[in-house]
Order: structure tokens, then sequence, then C-alpha cells
């Protein structure tokens, strides 16, 4: 069976968070981006309208704004029961309180949802998904790839988040990806395994501090780059 929409739950980043998250400079944005697994994300909107080039890649991008907005309305009471559950597993500063955050994801997927037809015509809202990427070698400057790898290592292969690694970085010069925490906030388990294997393949991969933090104990990256970079 193939990908279908009731699999997902769209909860859709904001522009600022993409800066926060992947500690990006404003000499990195003018740069070649891919965005993995973006979802609902207001960046590829934000950063487009502001001059940026990035495409971003997700099996979501297979339905049009109607589908994809329809699943928004859903799911979003069942997300914001199960944030209000789980209240103490953030750090609620940046984003003050629950209903905050609800604002902030709605008027991030609301801003992709309204720029979607047009980017997708464009050529940067492209369906696909890891560990294949329909791009190629060396596309890119830098591949992000936001609350996908690591969150989800008790669905996900230590083995998936390698062959999904090398693909970014075989269509980019650099990798970054953000969380490096499970869905339950425990550090995943896959990525002593991850290091040492792009170690033993000669790929420079190192953990970095961001400027973000929301999922407690959520403020770091995983940085990876190509020796020919």
């Amino acid at each position: 069976m193939g990908f279908t929409l009731d699999k997902v739950v769209p909860w859709g980043r904001s522009y600022d968070e993409y800066l926060r998250m992947f500690d990006l400079t404003e000499a990195e944005l003018g740069l070649r981006l891919l965005g993995c697994g973006d979802g609902p994300a207001a960046f590829n909107a934000t950063l487009t309208q502001r001059g940026g080039k990035i495409i971003s890649v997700d099996p979501v991008y297979a339905f049009d704004a109607d589908q994809i907005r329809g699943r928004i309305s859903e799911t979003y009471a069942t997300v914001m029961a199960q944030m209000r559950q789980n209240q103490s597993d953030y750090v609620w500063g940046v984003i003050p309180s629950v209903e905050q955050l609800g604002s902030l994801r709605l008027a991030a997927m609301e801003t992709f949802l309204s720029d979607f037809h047009a980017g997708k015509q464009q050529g940067r809202y492209i369906p696909g998904e890891l560990p294949t990427l329909p791009f190629a070698q060396g596309a890119f400057d830098i591949a992000l790839s936001s609350h996908f790898l690591f969150l989800y290592s008790a669905h996900l292969s230590a083995e998936f988040h390698v062959q999904a690694l090398q693909e970014m970085l075989r269509v980019s010069r650099e990798v970054r990806v953000f969380p490096l925490l499970t869905l339950a906030g425990a550090p995943s388990p896959h990525l002593p395994f991850v290091q040492q294997h792009l170690s033993k393949n000669g790929i420079i991969g190192e953990t970095k501090r961001v400027p973000y933090e929301f999922q407690r104990g959520g403020n770091a990256m995983l940085v990876i780059k190509s020796v020919h970079a």
C-alpha cells in the first residue's frame, strides 16, 4: 500500500524556528537549500519570498492544499490535547503557552498552504521521501531534516538512518538534522551507531548546540559534511 494522508499528523514549524533549529546564518540562507520531510512548514514559503533558493521534499506534497488543510482540521484538536497533557516535556519560553503554540503552528501551516499551489508549480514542493531523493549529486549546498530522523527512532531502523543521511549527503555538501531526541524525549539510540558508521566511512560528523530548545533537552543538531565539501 502506498503513502496515504491518514498516516500524517501535519504540524508545521515557523520560519524563525527553522533559523534557530538549524542555526542558519544570513549567508547560509543565500545558498541552495533542501528540506527533507518539511511537511506544512512555513520555511520554504517565507525564504522564497525573501529571495532564497529552496526545495522541499515530503510525501504529503502528493496531495493538494484542500486535502492537507482537511487533515490539519482532523488532527489539530488531538495534537493540542496531547500537548496539554505533556506540557512538562517542553520548555515554555519563546513559546510561552500551549495556546500560543497552537497559534504559531496554525499560522505557519497557513503560510505553507497559501504558497503550496504556486510552489508546487514552480518545483519547490516535490513529493518524495527518504531514503531516496530525486536529485543529482551535489545539487544543494545544505540539506536539512526537521523532526523526522532520530525523532522516529522507534519506527525507523539505524540502517534506515544511515541510508537517509548518506543520500542527503550525496545531493548536498552538508547535512543538518534536528532534533537528536526521540518522541519520548530520550537521546536517540541510533545516534552512536550512525556516528560510528560515518566515521568508518571517512565522513565528518559532529553534534552542535543550537539556539533553540522546545522539546526539553532538544537543543542540538547533527552536522555532517562531505569530505569533498
